[in-house]
């Protein structure tokens, strides 16, 4: 029987702890860029990532005048270092210490002007209504069982004609059943409705032992959430790709781009 919804468990303290021992173990979204890197974009080289291809160019804001960008649930010493290395006003917000500390360690080691704050995405009330320019939001929202409460406090934060920048998984990653068997089978079994949460949908012996590995806590909004949310929360949606999976780590993303980005205004 899947399991029911445990209010005993605190999301997101369990999935901070679960990104601090991602962090130490430096995943591939906790791997800070180099020093040539930085070096490159202060000569007005750079690029950033969301997804594994590069941003399109023109979903970025411009340098001058300085730009206040918000890299949201986005430590790890990745986009905010370049950003700042590219002349923008940096501020890095992520729930997880140890990820926030790759930020810190890149800024030290290449003298870079760049803030971090901890706390959770749903909750941005560390900063005032029409702060920033830019919010860069990679693929993290899977770890809030609402997204919603996210969309509406990056459009509070963000100015008129700001932007947000943001990625998600294509929810149909969530629905198959995981088996390994099945992988080896070459297998595709659907299992799970969307949207889909680790709280209901595995079963009690599952989940216990999700919690036991300490790995973080998931859930698969519909795209209803993720880009209906957006429009709900009053974006207005300008751009939208979809981008392959360099690795695949599922079956399912052989057979078709599993990254989703959306390029969204506030007007």
């Amino acid at each position: 029987m899947p399991a029911t919804d445990n209010n005993a468990i605190d999301i997101y303290q369990h999935n901070r702890a679960a990104w601090d021992r991602q962090a130490a173990q430096q995943c591939a979204w906790s791997q800070p860029v180099g020093p040539e890197t930085i070096e490159a974009a202060r000569r007005g080289d750079w690029q950033v990532h969301i997804t594994p291809r590069a941003l399109p160019a023109d979903w970025l804001p411009a340098m001058y005048p300085v730009p206040r960008i918000l890299c949201l649930a986005s430590a790890g010493g990745q986009q905010a270092p370049v950003l700042a290395a590219a002349g923008a006003d940096v501020t890095v917000f992520d729930a997880s210490p140890l990820q926030l500390a790759q930020d810190d360690m890149v800024a030290r080691r290449d003298s870079l002007a760049l803030a971090t704050v901890q706390g959770d995405m749903r909750d941005l009330s560390a900063f005032a209504d029409a702060s920033f320019d830019c919010i860069v939001h990679p693929i993290s929202n899977l770890y809030v069982p609402d997204v919603r409460p996210v969309w509406r406090e990056c459009f509070r934060v963000l100015k008129h004609g700001g932007r947000l920048l943001s990625s998600f998984y294509n929810p149909v990653v969530f629905v198959g059943d995981r088996a390994p068997e099945l992988a080896e089978q070459g297998l595709i079994r659907p299992r799970f409705r969307l949207p889909y949460s680790d709280l209901r949908d595995l079963s009690a012996s599952e989940l216990a032992e999700k919690q036991g590995q300490g790995d973080a806590l998931v859930f698969g909004h519909s795209l209803d959430e993720q880009i209906g949310g957006q429009l709900e929360a009053g974006f207005l949606l300008k751009g939208f790709y979809e981008d392959e999976q360099p690795q695949p780590r599922f079956l399912i993303d052989r057979f078709l781009p599993t990254f989703l980005a959306t390029y969204a205004v506030k007007p």
